[in-house]
């Protein structure tokens, strides 16, 4: 085996690519040594100002001792880091398997449980490395590949990337190391770590990508994902519960807080199936020429992906008009439910040519609508809509330009999709949210900004509709009473009134607001992320009192197996005495000599209490018993009544003082008994609760579920924080990251069988793209009932 070179120099590198990693290394060696030395002052306070707020001496002496331990040794924690730094850039050549350790064979008696202070630690590290691959899983992706060109072999998984989240935890974990610190001390080293050095990560890396692309490492790499969006059939739709093999991204769960969510792609749905329209009563040669007015200038018919545009929309909305047509007759072609409000003509008459309203007009008359003061609402007064807009201005333009004033089909397509749209985001919001107000006085700017720019229905990140999902998400149905942030809804009033007064065109306005919003947003997705780190850490304390229990129950079982003390004796051991083996097992561990020392009297325990005349007798059997029981809390009169028990067969049966003692134990509180959360045996697992619970517990850490809360489908949206595999015990917290509710996994996979739990996908995780999907549907299936209507028809 050959050793892993510790320096590039050392390294058997070809001469450019030690050259490259030379200049790569010095260049990020600057950076990384910049944010160390700023992060090692805040640890420092945060250490301080922690042994201030001690809970009592003890743990105060604990701090500042590590406090001191860390001011003697913080000048080797620097340079630790950047030598871990180089040796892993060193060593990209070298094969992932090979290293200069030997490699000892594990055998069965050499395996042992894992330390819990180690399972902490992995767990910190992996959760900081897993949520920055998260944010920064472009730039990574390029990295890996860069990488792979300079070790000679593929593209670099997360792992192996020398500058990759994972690596840098090892070398924070090697670096931190020579501090010499306790475990908690060494979390908040973490966690500080965490805040100060990998908070602008991702942009790290993409000025990585972007240095060595100018050293001729893989000069111009670019990668665009391709995401295949189709509609969601019953029997496909990803919220069943199960994975499906070759899971795309749009099935992956969603596991962002509100706010820093990836906008998905509005796509548009291939069109050549559709039957084609008549031709647009504005186009070339059709009634805009006979009104003798100029036709708006038609939108492109291919974006920048070479799919259908708004066109494509148009055709859709023409289709359906169609097909209500066949159903309602012929005025529903021109209708619809938020669609273009024609001027119907009585049988027989003629009808006159339209006079189109110029787009710029109708904007006109958008900015009077807008800069007009909003009309107070009556209580049964219904909210205005978009359908009412359209007639406000149509009756404005008639009086303007005639009778026979109507919008451009363009316009007036753009009014019925933002209907539609608007129409199932009302499904989505409740009525009575303040959101639904807010809603409404965004209908004239969106409006707006939709007949300014028609890309509004197809580009991802339009600031219009960010502001829009916003607004929406502040008030959705998934939501409880606890979820919702007054100050939230406090910053998206002042967003909105600010675009109500400011817009007129320019999309920075909806940029200026929605920033304020967004920041809001991220900074109550961190607070919500603190919050429910301690939610974990305390299910954490919870998980392992637990399997101290267990492992309690389990000694004095094995200790009872050969031997069966009076019963009054066991109630005794499984009560009283397990308290004692619990607390052991909780502050000092198995291999602590107390374990060792509790365990063997334990034995002596139940070799006094069974007569065995072959025992030796241990004098000091009930000091050590009674010592025991008073450090877990038992007052002195009853830890000397339970030794007296427990230390001797020989001890007068008297019933008055075991009821007594019996009733004082009933009455005392075990340890950790207020928190237990008693739970029927699982049944055993249908085919599909099986599949669903595998799962589950393949599922990372922060993965979002919607509950059914009653047969009307009201859903609530929890987020499951954390889940011991051990237990199967899940913790789940709402939108602010405070403690909602706990399931097993096993209820938690019967939930999701029964179809009462669905996990939020990505693609599903964002409400105004579901509505977006949602409006897509509706108009797919009505224009594709025009066929069969016409069937019927000519039948």
């Amino acid at each position: 085996m050959s050793a892993t070179p510790a320096t590039i120099a050392s390294a058997a590198l070809p001469p450019r690519v030690r050259r490259i990693l030379r200049s790569f290394f010095e260049h990020i060696a600057t950076d990384v040594v910049q944010s160390l030395n700023a992060m090692l002052p805040e640890y420092e306070q945060a250490l301080f100002k922690q042994a201030e707020q001690a809970r009592n001496n003890n743990r105060q002496a604990e701090f500042f001792s590590n406090l001191h331990s860390f001011q003697r040794n913080r000048g080797e924690f620097v340079p630790h880091f950047i030598f871990a730094l180089e040796s892993e850039l060193a060593s990209v050549r070298t094969p992932p398997g090979e290293s200069s350790a030997p490699v000892s064979k594990v055998e069965f008696r050499t395996l042992t449980l894992v330390e819990d202070d180690v399972m902490d630690e992995e767990i910190v590290l992996r959760d900081i490395a897993r949520r920055h691959e998260i944010r920064a899983a472009h730039a990574l992706l390029l990295l890996g590949q860069r990488f792979g060109a300079l070790g000679g072999a593929p593209a670099f998984d997360n792992e192996r990337l020398p500058i990759g989240p994972q690596a840098l935890c090892r070398m924070l974990k090697q670096a931190g190391a020579t501090l010499e610190l306790e475990l908690e001390e060494r979390l908040l080293l973490y966690r500080t770590f965490d805040h100060k050095v990998m908070g602008n990560y991702h942009e790290w890396a993409e000025t990585l990508n972007q240095y060595l692309s100018r050293e001729g490492v893989l000069p111009g790499l670019v990668y665009t994902p391709r995401r295949v969006r189709s509609v969601d059939t019953p029997g496909t739709s990803p919220r069943a519960g199960t994975r499906p093999e070759g899971q795309t991204a749009a099935e992956r769960p969603l596991t962002a807080w509100r706010g820093p969510s990836t906008p998905s792609a509005w796509t548009v749905p291939d069109l050549k199936d559709l039957p084609k329209p008549p031709p647009l009563p504005d186009a070339p040669g059709g009634a805009a020429a006979a009104s003798g007015e100029a036709a708006p200038t038609a939108p492109a018919t291919t974006g920048e992906d070479g799919q259908p545009n708004f066109e494509g929309l148009q055709q859709l909305l023409a289709a359906r008009r169609k097909a209500m047509a066949r159903f309602s007759g012929p005025a529903a072609a021109r209708l619809g439910e938020a669609g273009a409000i024609a001027t119907a003509s009585k049988p027989g008459a003629v009808e006159m040519p339209r006079k189109l309203v110029p787009t710029a007009d109708v904007l006109s008359s958008l900015d009077a609508l807008q800069a007009a003061p909003a009309q107070p609402r009556g209580k049964d007064q219904p909210r205005r809509n978009l359908k009412d807009i359209q007639q406000a201005l149509l009756s404005r333009a008639r009086q303007q330009h005639g009778a026979q004033a109507t919008l451009a089909s363009p316009d007036a397509d753009t009014f019925e999709l933002l209907g539609l749209l608007y129409t199932e985001m009302e499904r989505e919001v409740r009525a009575d949210a303040p959101a639904s107000d807010l809603l409404g006085r965004l209908q004239v700017p969106l409006v707006q900004a939709a007949l300014r720019d028609r890309q509004f229905f197809l580009r991802p990140q339009h600031p219009a509709r960010e502001l829009l999902n916003a607004v929406a998400e502040s008030g959705a149905t998934w939501q409880s009473e606890d979820d919702l942030d007054p100050q939230l809804l406090h910053h998206l009033h002042q967003a909105v009134e600010f675009v109500v007064k400011h817009y007129h065109g320019d999309e920075a306005v909806f940029e200026q607001a929605n920033q304020d919003v967004q920041r809001h947003l991220q900074a109550a997705a961190r607070k919500a992320e603190l919050a429910e780190r301690r939610q974990v850490e305390a299910a954490r304390g919870k998980e392992r009192l637990e399997i101290a229990k267990q492992r309690a129950n389990e000694t004095i079982e094995s200790a009872l197996a050969e031997a069966q003390p009076p019963r009054f004796v066991q109630a005794l051991l499984n009560q009283a005495w397990a308290d004692v083996l619990t607390l052991t097992q909780l502050r000092q561990g198995e291999k602590s000599d107390e374990w060792a020392e509790h365990l063997q009297t334990t034995l002596q325990i139940v070799a006094a209490t069974t007569g065995d005349a072959g025992a030796q007798k241990d004098a000091q059997l009930p000091a050590k018993i009674e010592k025991a029981l008073q450090q877990v809390g038992y007052h002195e009169d009853e830890a000397q009544a339970i030794a007296k028990r427990l230390s001797s067969a020989d001890v007068d049966d008297d019933a008055g003082s075991k009821t007594e003692l019996t009733a004082r134990l009933k009455a005392r509180a075990r340890l950790g008994e207020q928190n237990l959360v008693k739970r029927k045996p699982a049944a055993p697992r249908t085919p599909k609760e099986q599949e669903c619970y595998d799962y589950l517990r393949s599922l990372p850490f922060g993965t979002w579920f919607e509950f059914v809360l009653n047969q009307q489908g009201d859903v609530q949206r929890q987020r499951l924080s954390w889940f011991s595999p051990v237990t199967g015990n899940a913790l789940f917290v709402n939108q602010r990251g405070q403690r909602v509710g706990e399931h097993s996994l096993d209820g938690l996979a019967m939930m999701m069988a029964k179809n009462q739990a669905h996990i939020v996908t990505e693609d599903k995780g964002r409400l105004i793209d579901r509505a977006w999907n949602a409006t897509l549907r509706a108009l797919r299936n009505l224009a594709g009932m025009s066929k069969p209507a016409e069937e019927g028809a000519g039948a």
